[in-house]
């Protein structure tokens, strides 16, 4: 593999890199990995028809097969193994943004009831919610506001995972806790969102 391809896979400029890979003992798992980069273009190609987006499903592969190759058994197929990383990630991230633009409406046509509701909300009562949230939030234990703060500032659950050097489960139960805590205190605006 080229040098300048790898450089651009870490992100690093290749002087710099050159110098430490000089220095560097050469791991034959992270060999094994990079050789099998190619395919995962030509793989990540075909689901996401976009060079960008196939290099960022290609990196977040190789990051993931990375911290989980401890898992890997060796004298199997390490491409159907990459590949079914890739998939994986891709799915997610798929019903990720199929999430999230359900959530926001893209219309270009307001109708009556969205100028209403819009036209009726004012600055004030945005203050008075946040401050109730800030408030919700301060109540939660530390050990379940941290994740689901940096859950809710779009952080991913094996990201906040290394963070708090806690295993996923853990982080995913604290975020859910947390959800189930705050819907508990800030019960009036639901009751309220409901009417609406």
């Amino acid at each position: 593999m080229g040098m300048i391809y790898e450089c651009a896979l870490i992100n690093v400029d290749p002087i710099i890199y050159q110098t430490k890979k000089t220095n560097m003992v050469q791991n034959p798992k992270i060999d094994n990995l990079t050789q099998q980069i190619p395919a995962l273009q030509e793989f990540a190609l075909k689901f996401t028809n976009d060079l960008d987006s196939a290099k960022d499903l290609v990196q977040d592969t190789m990051l993931k097969a990375i911290r989980f190759y401890a898992r890997y058994e060796d004298g199997t197929n390490i491409r159907a193994w990459l590949f079914t990383i890739m998939r994986n990630t891709f799915i997610n991230g798929f019903k990720r943004n199929v999430a999230i633009n359900a959530i926001i409406t893209q219309s270009e046509s307001l109708n009556y009831s969205q100028l209403m509701m819009s036209s009726t909300v004012n600055g004030c009562d945005n203050r008075l919610v946040m401050k109730d949230i800030r408030h919700a939030l301060s109540k939660l234990p530390e050990y379940l506001c941290k994740p689901f703060i940096r859950y809710i500032e779009g952080y991913k659950y094996y990201e906040i995972a290394l963070e708090s050097n806690a295993p996923i489960g853990t982080i995913k139960t604290r975020i859910f806790e947390a959800r189930r805590l705050l819907k508990k205190q800030l019960a009036d605006y639901s009751a309220v969102s409901e009417r609406c």
